[in-house]
């Protein structure tokens, strides 16, 4: 896909469109620029997790993990699920999914 072009002469509309869009991309890459909340991420790429699964595997304190579970849930990029006292978290989208198959392949992959 390519990026579009600016130019001088673009419709204040396109322009206007274009800055929301630029917002949008800006929250988002906000949201995953914490190691914690890139982390939640990563695990949650596999499935559904308890928060008490994300403490285990992030050693981390319960406070802390639903600190950054919260944003990411502010941002749209997970989805909780209530079961009894458990509270489960899902990908709400594709999104953080593509964006972290990226980054794997930026920073992970030895290939």
């Amino acid at each position: 896909m390519a990026l579009p072009k600016f130019s001088p002469d673009m419709p204040q509309g396109e322009m206007d469109r274009m800055a929301e869009n630029a917002a949008r991309a800006s929250n988002f890459l906000k949201a995953i620029s914490h190691e914690g909340r890139l982390m939640i991420l990563c695990h949650l790429v596999s499935g559904e997790k308890s928060v008490t699964e994300l403490e285990n595997l992030l050693s981390a304190r319960q406070a802390a993990v639903s600190q950054q579970l919260s944003r990411l849930r502010l941002e749209g990029l997970v989805t909780p699920r209530r079961d009894g006292k458990v509270i489960y978290y899902r990908l709400a989208d594709d999104r953080p999914r593509k964006m972290l198959e990226k980054v794997y392949e930026m920073f992970c992959n030895d290939k």
